[in-house]
């Protein structure tokens, strides 16, 4: 693409809010326990309207040409924060457990996931546990000019809606 001649900008979300009420974290966070082989890197989650309206302003307007964006929330939690947080404004109980690689493996292969998905999602966690994702960004006030959505007003919001319940 960037070779290619035409205009480009490249965006790069750190983990969305809404894998927690409508993606891979809804079922075991509605169950009451989320585990994962994540460590105690913390992440700044960003809600996918921020996405959203960063790709559309990069789309609208000009003077993006040739740059990538990291987009990240306003604040980094851990898994175990995050989880904390959804437990007490949903008003039930609900708990972080740090499972092992090898605990994590057996269960996606348990549940029919592939050797190449398995090794994605490991890649994926190791990323993390690595604290390369976890300092907060700019780039969405950069391209919008305001603050992204704040992890604690998610929650709020998810949980009036049920997502937890």
């Amino acid at each position: 693409m960037r070779d290619s001649g035409a205009q480009w900008s490249i965006i790069r979300p750190n983990n969305f809010n809404q894998n927690f009420d409508e993606g891979l974290w809804r079922a075991p966070l509605r169950a009451g326990l989320l585990a994962l082989p994540i460590g105690s890197a913390p992440e700044p989650f960003i809600d996918v309207q921020d996405v959203a309206d960063v790709a559309a302003a990069l789309l609208a307007s000009d003077g993006h040409h040739g740059k990538v964006y990291e987009l990240s929330g306003p604040r980094a939690l851990t898994f175990g924060e995050a989880v904390e947080m959804m437990a007490d404004v949903a008003g039930r109980s609900i708990r972080y457990a740090e499972l092992t690689l090898e605990e994590y493996r057996a269960e996606l292969v348990a549940g029919g996931a592939s050797e190449d998905e398995v090794e994605e999602v490991d890649a994926m966690f190791a990323a993390m546990r690595a604290g390369h994702l976890a300092e907060p960004t700019d780039a969405v006030r950069q391209v919008l000019g305001r603050a992204p959505v704040d992890f604690g007003d998610y929650v709020a919001q998810a949980a009036a809606a049920g997502a937890w319940s």
